[in-house]
Protein backbone atom coordinates (compact mmCIF):
# COMPACT_ATOMS: atom_id res chain seq x y z
CA UNK A 1 0.00 0.00 0.00
CA UNK A 2 1.17 3.51 -0.78
CA UNK A 3 0.14 6.30 1.59
CA UNK A 4 0.29 10.06 1.29
CA UNK A 5 -0.31 12.48 4.13
CA UNK A 6 -3.27 14.79 3.56
CA UNK A 7 -3.58 18.34 4.75
CA UNK A 8 -5.07 19.23 8.13
CA UNK A 9 -8.11 20.83 6.56
CA UNK A 10 -8.78 17.66 4.58
CA UNK A 11 -8.60 15.52 7.71
CA UNK A 12 -11.02 17.76 9.57
CA UNK A 13 -13.70 17.12 6.99
CA UNK A 14 -13.88 13.47 8.04
CA UNK A 15 -16.06 14.56 10.93
CA UNK A 16 -18.78 15.33 8.42
CA UNK A 17 -18.96 11.75 7.11
CA UNK A 18 -22.17 9.77 7.54
CA UNK A 19 -22.23 7.76 10.75
CA UNK A 20 -23.57 4.62 9.10
CA UNK A 21 -23.25 5.01 5.36
CA UNK A 22 -26.95 4.22 4.92
CA UNK A 23 -28.44 7.57 3.99
CA UNK A 24 -27.11 10.66 2.30
CA UNK A 25 -28.82 14.01 2.71
CA UNK A 26 -29.67 16.16 -0.26
CA UNK A 27 -29.99 15.11 -3.86
CA UNK A 28 -26.46 13.83 -4.52
CA UNK A 29 -25.74 10.45 -6.09
CA UNK A 30 -22.48 9.62 -4.30
CA UNK A 31 -22.13 5.94 -5.19
CA UNK A 32 -23.29 3.00 -7.28
CA UNK A 33 -27.08 2.80 -7.08
CA UNK A 34 -27.58 6.27 -5.64
CA UNK A 35 -28.01 7.60 -2.08
CA UNK A 36 -29.30 4.29 -0.69
CA UNK A 37 -27.79 1.99 -3.34
CA UNK A 38 -31.25 0.91 -4.57
CA UNK A 39 -31.45 2.95 -7.82
CA UNK A 40 -34.31 5.04 -6.42
CA UNK A 41 -34.56 8.73 -5.58
CA UNK A 42 -37.24 11.03 -4.18
CA UNK A 43 -36.72 13.51 -7.03
CA UNK A 44 -39.65 15.79 -7.78
CA UNK A 45 -40.59 17.84 -10.82
CA UNK A 46 -40.01 15.20 -13.49
CA UNK A 47 -41.98 15.72 -16.70
CA UNK A 48 -44.71 13.18 -17.48
CA UNK A 49 -43.51 12.91 -21.09
CA UNK A 50 -40.73 14.20 -23.34
CA UNK A 51 -40.68 16.04 -26.67
CA UNK A 52 -40.21 13.93 -29.80
CA UNK A 53 -36.48 14.65 -29.83
CA UNK A 54 -36.10 13.60 -26.20
CA UNK A 55 -35.23 15.56 -23.05
CA UNK A 56 -33.27 18.81 -23.27
CA UNK A 57 -29.56 18.11 -23.58
CA UNK A 58 -27.47 20.21 -21.17
CA UNK A 59 -24.13 18.92 -22.40
CA UNK A 60 -22.46 15.96 -24.07
CA UNK A 61 -18.84 14.94 -24.27
CA UNK A 62 -16.68 12.10 -25.44
CA UNK A 63 -15.24 9.71 -22.90
CA UNK A 64 -13.07 6.62 -23.16
CA UNK A 65 -14.00 2.95 -22.85
CA UNK A 66 -15.68 1.49 -19.79
CA UNK A 67 -18.93 0.79 -17.97
CA UNK A 68 -18.27 2.81 -14.81
CA UNK A 69 -21.34 4.67 -13.54
CA UNK A 70 -21.69 8.37 -12.77
CA UNK A 71 -21.33 9.59 -9.16
CA UNK A 72 -22.40 13.15 -8.36
CA UNK A 73 -21.75 15.38 -5.36
CA UNK A 74 -22.66 19.05 -5.54
CA UNK A 75 -21.13 20.60 -8.63
CA UNK A 76 -18.84 17.65 -9.43
CA UNK A 77 -19.42 14.55 -11.50
CA UNK A 78 -17.09 11.53 -11.13
CA UNK A 79 -16.57 8.46 -13.27
CA UNK A 80 -13.84 6.25 -14.74
CA UNK A 81 -12.69 5.23 -18.20
CA UNK A 82 -9.84 3.57 -20.07
CA UNK A 83 -7.65 5.56 -22.40
CA UNK A 84 -7.90 4.71 -26.08
CA UNK A 85 -4.23 5.45 -26.64
CA UNK A 86 -1.02 3.93 -25.25
CA UNK A 87 -1.98 0.51 -26.61
CA UNK A 88 -0.11 -2.63 -25.62
CA UNK A 89 1.09 -5.18 -28.21
CA UNK A 90 -2.07 -7.16 -27.48
CA UNK A 91 -4.14 -4.19 -28.61
CA UNK A 92 -5.46 -3.23 -25.19
CA UNK A 93 -5.25 0.24 -23.69
CA UNK A 94 -3.01 0.13 -20.63
CA UNK A 95 -4.09 3.19 -18.62
CA UNK A 96 -7.25 3.86 -16.64
CA UNK A 97 -8.49 7.27 -15.62
CA UNK A 98 -10.56 8.63 -12.73
CA UNK A 99 -12.12 11.89 -13.90
CA UNK A 100 -13.97 14.74 -12.18
CA UNK A 101 -16.18 16.90 -14.40
CA UNK A 102 -18.10 20.11 -13.91
CA UNK A 103 -21.78 19.19 -13.50
CA UNK A 104 -22.89 22.35 -15.30
CA UNK A 105 -20.69 22.06 -18.39
CA UNK A 106 -19.13 18.58 -18.49
CA UNK A 107 -15.64 20.08 -18.64
CA UNK A 108 -12.81 18.19 -16.97
CA UNK A 109 -11.84 19.51 -13.54
CA UNK A 110 -9.10 16.94 -12.96
CA UNK A 111 -7.96 13.50 -14.05
CA UNK A 112 -5.94 10.85 -12.26
CA UNK A 113 -4.29 8.36 -14.62
CA UNK A 114 -2.54 5.11 -13.72
CA UNK A 115 -1.13 2.07 -15.49
CA UNK A 116 -3.51 -0.90 -15.54
CA UNK A 117 -2.49 -3.53 -18.13
CA UNK A 118 -4.84 -6.48 -18.23
CA UNK A 119 -3.97 -9.39 -15.94
CA UNK A 120 -3.30 -12.97 -17.10
CA UNK A 121 -6.46 -14.95 -17.92
CA UNK A 122 -8.71 -11.87 -18.01
CA UNK A 123 -11.52 -12.27 -20.57
CA UNK A 124 -12.53 -8.85 -21.82
CA UNK A 125 -14.52 -9.97 -24.84
CA UNK A 126 -17.15 -7.30 -24.29
CA UNK A 127 -14.61 -4.50 -24.17
CA UNK A 128 -12.31 -3.18 -21.49
CA UNK A 129 -13.40 -1.78 -18.14
CA UNK A 130 -13.41 -0.13 -15.73
CA UNK A 131 -16.69 -1.62 -14.49
CA UNK A 132 -17.05 -0.14 -10.99
CA UNK A 133 -18.54 3.23 -10.02
CA UNK A 134 -16.60 5.68 -7.80
CA UNK A 135 -17.69 6.37 -4.23
CA UNK A 136 -17.65 9.89 -2.78
CA UNK A 137 -17.38 9.97 1.03
CA UNK A 138 -16.03 12.78 3.16
CA UNK A 139 -13.34 14.63 1.28
CA UNK A 140 -12.25 11.69 -0.85
CA UNK A 141 -13.37 9.79 -3.91
CA UNK A 142 -12.65 6.05 -3.98
CA UNK A 143 -12.24 4.30 -7.33
CA UNK A 144 -11.60 0.61 -8.11
CA UNK A 145 -10.26 -0.29 -11.55
CA UNK A 146 -10.80 -3.39 -13.66
CA UNK A 147 -7.43 -4.89 -12.64
CA UNK A 148 -8.04 -4.30 -8.93
CA UNK A 149 -6.09 -1.07 -8.51
CA UNK A 150 -7.93 0.86 -5.81
CA UNK A 151 -7.29 4.56 -5.23
CA UNK A 152 -8.42 7.16 -2.69
CA UNK A 153 -8.17 10.63 -4.22
CA UNK A 154 -8.82 14.13 -2.94
CA UNK A 155 -12.18 14.98 -4.49
CA UNK A 156 -11.25 18.64 -5.07
CA UNK A 157 -7.76 18.25 -6.54
CA UNK A 158 -7.58 14.62 -7.67
CA UNK A 159 -4.34 14.10 -5.77
CA UNK A 160 -3.56 10.60 -4.51
CA UNK A 161 -4.08 10.06 -0.77
CA UNK A 162 -3.58 6.28 -0.60
CA UNK A 163 -3.92 3.20 -2.79
CA UNK A 164 -3.99 -0.62 -2.82
CA UNK A 165 -3.22 -3.08 -5.60
CA UNK A 166 -5.78 -5.76 -4.77
CA UNK A 167 -4.30 -8.29 -7.20
CA UNK A 168 -0.71 -7.88 -6.02
CA UNK A 169 -1.59 -7.81 -2.32
CA UNK A 170 -4.15 -10.62 -2.24
CA UNK A 171 -3.31 -12.68 -5.34
CA UNK A 172 -6.80 -12.64 -6.81
CA UNK A 173 -7.56 -12.88 -10.54
CA UNK A 174 -10.94 -11.67 -11.78
CA UNK A 175 -11.65 -13.38 -15.09
CA UNK A 176 -13.95 -10.70 -16.46
CA UNK A 177 -12.35 -7.85 -14.60
CA UNK A 178 -12.81 -6.40 -11.13
CA UNK A 179 -16.27 -4.86 -10.81
CA UNK A 180 -17.05 -4.17 -7.14
CA UNK A 181 -18.20 -0.61 -6.52
CA UNK A 182 -16.85 0.59 -3.11
CA UNK A 183 -19.28 0.93 -0.21
CA UNK A 184 -18.94 3.28 2.79
CA UNK A 185 -19.75 2.18 6.33
CA UNK A 186 -18.91 4.41 9.30
CA UNK A 187 -15.20 5.20 8.90
CA UNK A 188 -14.49 2.32 6.50
CA UNK A 189 -14.78 1.57 2.80
CA UNK A 190 -15.74 -2.02 1.96
CA UNK A 191 -14.87 -4.17 -1.06
CA UNK A 192 -15.36 -7.79 -2.06
CA UNK A 193 -12.14 -9.57 -3.13
CA UNK A 194 -12.98 -13.24 -3.52
CA UNK A 195 -9.72 -14.59 -2.04
CA UNK A 196 -9.60 -17.54 0.37
CA UNK A 197 -9.74 -16.15 3.89
CA UNK A 198 -9.84 -12.69 2.34
CA UNK A 199 -13.14 -12.61 0.47
CA UNK A 200 -14.35 -9.27 1.86
CA UNK A 201 -12.27 -6.38 3.22
CA UNK A 202 -12.84 -3.08 5.01
CA UNK A 203 -10.25 -0.31 4.77
CA UNK A 204 -9.96 2.80 6.90
CA UNK A 205 -11.28 5.65 4.78
CA UNK A 206 -8.65 8.11 5.94
CA UNK A 207 -5.40 6.18 5.52
CA UNK A 208 -6.25 2.91 3.75
CA UNK A 209 -5.13 0.55 6.50
CA UNK A 210 -6.96 -2.78 6.73
CA UNK A 211 -9.64 -2.69 9.44
CA UNK A 212 -10.79 -6.27 8.81
CA UNK A 213 -10.51 -8.89 6.05
CA UNK A 214 -12.36 -12.22 6.30
CA UNK A 215 -14.39 -15.09 4.77
CA UNK A 216 -13.73 -17.69 2.06
CA UNK A 217 -16.23 -16.85 -0.70
CA UNK A 218 -15.31 -16.92 -4.38
CA UNK A 219 -15.64 -13.66 -6.31
CA UNK A 220 -19.13 -13.08 -7.69
CA UNK A 221 -18.85 -9.65 -9.43
CA UNK A 222 -21.89 -8.07 -7.71
CA UNK A 223 -21.42 -4.99 -5.53
CA UNK A 224 -22.42 -5.25 -1.84
CA UNK A 225 -25.26 -3.43 -0.10
CA UNK A 226 -26.05 -2.42 3.47
CA UNK A 227 -29.35 -3.45 5.04
CA UNK A 228 -30.88 -3.24 8.49
CA UNK A 229 -32.51 -6.39 9.87
CA UNK A 230 -34.56 -5.69 12.98
CA UNK A 231 -32.23 -2.84 14.01
CA UNK A 232 -29.02 -4.69 13.16
CA UNK A 233 -26.77 -3.37 10.37
CA UNK A 234 -25.80 -6.10 7.92
CA UNK A 235 -23.54 -6.18 4.88
CA UNK A 236 -24.97 -8.29 2.06
CA UNK A 237 -22.48 -9.81 -0.38
CA UNK A 238 -23.53 -11.75 -3.49
CA UNK A 239 -20.57 -14.03 -4.15
CA UNK A 240 -19.77 -16.83 -6.61
CA UNK A 241 -21.86 -19.56 -4.96
CA UNK A 242 -23.89 -17.90 -2.22
CA UNK A 243 -25.49 -14.76 -0.88
CA UNK A 244 -24.41 -13.91 2.66
CA UNK A 245 -24.79 -11.38 5.45
CA UNK A 246 -21.80 -10.09 7.41
CA UNK A 247 -21.36 -7.79 10.37
CA UNK A 248 -19.98 -4.64 8.68
CA UNK A 249 -18.16 -3.70 11.87
CA UNK A 250 -15.86 -6.73 11.88
CA UNK A 251 -16.62 -8.98 8.90
CA UNK A 252 -18.06 -11.84 10.97
CA UNK A 253 -20.51 -14.12 9.18
CA UNK A 254 -24.13 -13.66 10.26
CA UNK A 255 -25.78 -15.98 7.71
CA UNK A 256 -25.42 -17.45 4.22
CA UNK A 257 -27.64 -19.13 1.64
CA UNK A 258 -26.59 -21.02 -1.52
CA UNK A 259 -27.09 -19.37 -4.90
CA UNK A 260 -25.02 -21.06 -7.59
CA UNK A 261 -24.81 -20.14 -11.22
CA UNK A 262 -22.57 -21.06 -14.13
CA UNK A 263 -19.04 -19.62 -13.91
CA UNK A 264 -19.88 -17.94 -10.58
CA UNK A 265 -21.41 -15.02 -12.45
CA UNK A 266 -23.64 -13.55 -9.77
CA UNK A 267 -23.46 -9.98 -11.07
CA UNK A 268 -26.66 -8.05 -10.39
CA UNK A 269 -26.92 -6.17 -7.08
CA UNK A 270 -29.41 -7.70 -4.60
CA UNK A 271 -32.54 -5.72 -3.70
CA UNK A 272 -33.68 -5.20 -0.10
CA UNK A 273 -37.16 -4.28 1.14
CA UNK A 274 -38.16 -2.79 4.47
CA UNK A 275 -40.48 -5.78 4.89
CA UNK A 276 -37.42 -7.98 5.46
CA UNK A 277 -37.40 -9.53 1.98
CA UNK A 278 -34.12 -9.84 0.07
CA UNK A 279 -34.27 -10.46 -3.70
CA UNK A 280 -31.33 -11.75 -5.70
CA UNK A 281 -31.08 -12.88 -9.31
CA UNK A 282 -28.51 -14.09 -11.82
CA UNK A 283 -28.46 -15.35 -15.38
CA UNK A 284 -27.47 -18.68 -16.93
CA UNK A 285 -28.41 -21.40 -14.40
CA UNK A 286 -28.91 -18.98 -11.51
CA UNK A 287 -32.50 -17.78 -11.44
CA UNK A 288 -34.13 -15.63 -8.76
CA UNK A 289 -35.00 -16.15 -5.12
CA UNK A 290 -36.35 -14.17 -2.20
CA UNK A 291 -35.08 -14.69 1.33
CA UNK A 292 -36.99 -13.52 4.39
CA UNK A 293 -34.60 -12.29 7.09
CA UNK A 294 -35.40 -11.86 10.75
CA UNK A 295 -33.01 -11.16 13.62
CA UNK A 296 -33.19 -11.54 17.38
CA UNK A 297 -30.39 -11.26 19.93
CA UNK A 298 -27.78 -11.15 17.19
CA UNK A 299 -28.97 -14.35 15.47
CA UNK A 300 -30.42 -14.05 11.95
CA UNK A 301 -32.98 -16.53 10.66
CA UNK A 302 -33.10 -17.04 6.88
CA UNK A 303 -36.18 -18.48 5.20
CA UNK A 304 -36.41 -18.91 1.42
CA UNK A 305 -39.89 -17.85 0.33
CA UNK A 306 -39.52 -18.90 -3.30
CA UNK A 307 -37.16 -19.67 -6.18
CA UNK A 308 -37.76 -19.48 -9.93
CA UNK A 309 -35.68 -19.68 -13.08
CA UNK A 310 -38.31 -17.65 -14.93
CA UNK A 311 -36.43 -14.45 -14.10
CA UNK A 312 -32.69 -14.33 -14.71
CA UNK A 313 -31.07 -10.90 -14.46
CA UNK A 314 -27.70 -10.88 -16.20
CA UNK A 315 -25.55 -7.82 -15.43
CA UNK A 316 -28.19 -5.09 -15.26
CA UNK A 317 -29.83 -3.76 -12.13
CA UNK A 318 -33.23 -4.42 -10.60
CA UNK A 319 -35.61 -1.96 -8.93
CA UNK A 320 -38.32 -2.75 -6.41
CA UNK A 321 -41.49 -0.66 -6.30
CA UNK A 322 -44.21 -1.88 -3.95
CA UNK A 323 -44.61 -5.63 -4.27
CA UNK A 324 -42.87 -5.90 -7.64
CA UNK A 325 -39.26 -6.12 -8.74
CA UNK A 326 -38.48 -4.94 -12.27
CA UNK A 327 -35.49 -6.02 -14.32
CA UNK A 328 -34.39 -7.37 -17.71
CA UNK A 329 -34.54 -11.16 -17.68
CA UNK A 330 -32.28 -13.12 -20.03
CA UNK A 331 -28.70 -13.96 -20.91
CA UNK A 332 -27.76 -15.16 -24.42
CA UNK A 333 -31.13 -14.49 -26.05
CA UNK A 334 -33.82 -11.81 -25.62
CA UNK A 335 -34.06 -10.11 -22.24
CA UNK A 336 -37.57 -8.66 -21.86
CA UNK A 337 -38.25 -6.21 -19.06
CA UNK A 338 -40.02 -8.36 -16.47
CA UNK A 339 -42.13 -7.71 -13.39
CA UNK A 340 -42.05 -10.34 -10.65
CA UNK A 341 -44.09 -10.44 -7.45
CA UNK A 342 -41.65 -10.31 -4.54
CA UNK A 343 -44.11 -12.14 -2.26
CA UNK A 344 -44.51 -15.31 -4.31
CA UNK A 345 -42.29 -15.22 -7.42
CA UNK A 346 -45.17 -15.02 -9.88
CA UNK A 347 -44.35 -13.26 -13.17
CA UNK A 348 -46.81 -10.38 -13.62
CA UNK A 349 -45.73 -9.47 -17.16
CA UNK A 350 -42.93 -9.35 -19.72
CA UNK A 351 -42.40 -6.40 -22.05
CA UNK A 352 -40.24 -6.74 -25.19
CA UNK A 353 -40.12 -3.02 -26.04
CA UNK A 354 -36.50 -2.79 -24.93
CA UNK A 355 -33.36 -4.87 -25.26
CA UNK A 356 -31.37 -5.67 -22.12
CA UNK A 357 -31.79 -2.59 -19.93
CA UNK A 358 -30.81 -0.74 -16.77
CA UNK A 359 -33.01 1.76 -14.94
CA UNK A 360 -33.56 4.24 -12.14
CA UNK A 361 -36.84 5.08 -10.41
CA UNK A 362 -38.33 8.36 -9.17
CA UNK A 363 -41.89 9.44 -8.41
CA UNK A 364 -43.25 6.07 -9.49
CA UNK A 365 -41.61 6.33 -12.91
CA UNK A 366 -38.86 4.24 -14.47
CA UNK A 367 -36.15 5.91 -16.54
CA UNK A 368 -34.80 3.13 -18.74
CA UNK A 369 -31.65 2.82 -20.84
CA UNK A 370 -31.31 -0.29 -22.98
CA UNK A 371 -28.09 -1.68 -24.43
CA UNK A 372 -28.95 -0.40 -27.91
CA UNK A 373 -29.02 3.17 -26.58
CA UNK A 374 -32.75 3.75 -26.25
CA UNK A 375 -33.68 6.14 -23.42
CA UNK A 376 -37.26 5.88 -22.20
CA UNK A 377 -39.70 7.12 -19.58
CA UNK A 378 -42.24 4.55 -18.41
CA UNK A 379 -44.73 3.89 -15.64
CA UNK A 380 -44.81 0.29 -14.34
CA UNK A 381 -47.90 -1.33 -12.88
CA UNK A 382 -49.12 -4.81 -12.04
CA UNK A 383 -50.94 -4.88 -15.38
CA UNK A 384 -47.99 -3.90 -17.56
CA UNK A 385 -45.55 -1.19 -18.61
CA UNK A 386 -46.84 2.14 -19.93
CA UNK A 387 -44.12 3.71 -22.08
CA UNK A 388 -44.66 7.48 -22.07
CA UNK A 389 -41.66 8.61 -24.17
CA UNK A 390 -38.57 7.14 -25.78
CA UNK A 391 -35.70 8.37 -27.91
CA UNK A 392 -32.63 6.84 -29.53
CA UNK A 393 -29.72 8.53 -27.73
CA UNK A 394 -26.66 6.31 -27.29
CA UNK A 395 -24.78 4.26 -29.86
CA UNK A 396 -22.18 2.02 -28.24
CA UNK A 397 -23.17 -0.82 -25.88
CA UNK A 398 -25.00 1.14 -23.19
CA UNK A 399 -24.70 -1.13 -20.14
CA UNK A 400 -24.19 1.59 -17.51
CA UNK A 401 -27.16 2.34 -15.20
CA UNK A 402 -28.37 5.97 -15.39
CA UNK A 403 -27.82 8.51 -12.60
CA UNK A 404 -30.57 10.92 -11.54
CA UNK A 405 -29.88 14.00 -9.37
CA UNK A 406 -32.99 16.13 -8.98
CA UNK A 407 -34.23 16.47 -12.56
CA UNK A 408 -30.73 16.10 -14.07
CA UNK A 409 -30.09 12.73 -15.71
CA UNK A 410 -26.61 11.45 -16.58
CA UNK A 411 -26.18 8.58 -19.03
CA UNK A 412 -23.15 7.08 -20.75
CA UNK A 413 -22.13 4.44 -23.20
CA UNK A 414 -18.63 3.37 -24.23
CA UNK A 415 -18.00 6.58 -26.16
CA UNK A 416 -19.96 9.48 -24.68
CA UNK A 417 -21.55 11.00 -21.55
CA UNK A 418 -24.73 13.06 -21.71
CA UNK A 419 -26.39 15.34 -19.15
CA UNK A 420 -30.13 15.82 -19.72
CA UNK A 421 -32.89 17.82 -18.04
CA UNK A 422 -36.08 15.85 -17.32
CA UNK A 423 -38.25 18.72 -16.01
Amino acid sequence: MRTRQVAGQTLALWLACSATGFSVLGTDWPQFGGPNRDFKTDAKGLADSWPTGGPRRVWSRELGEGYSGIAVEGSRVFTMYRLARGLSPAGNATQEVVVAMDAATGKTLWEYRYDAPFLPSMKMEHGPGPHATPLVAGNLVYAAGVTGKFHALDKVTGKLVWSHDLHEEYGVLWGRGYSCSPLAYKNTVILTLGAKGKAVAAFNQRDGRVVWIKQDFGYGYASPILINVDRQDQLVVFMANEIAGLDPNNGDLLWSHPHRTDWGLNVSTPVWGEDGLLFCSSAYSGGSRVLQLTQKAGKTTVKQLWFTNQMRIHHGNAVRLGDYVYGSSGDFGPAPLTAIDVKNGAIAWRDRTFTKATMVSAAGKLIIVDEDGTLALAVPAAQGLQVKSQVQLLTSNAWTPPTLVGTRLYVRDRKTVHALELN
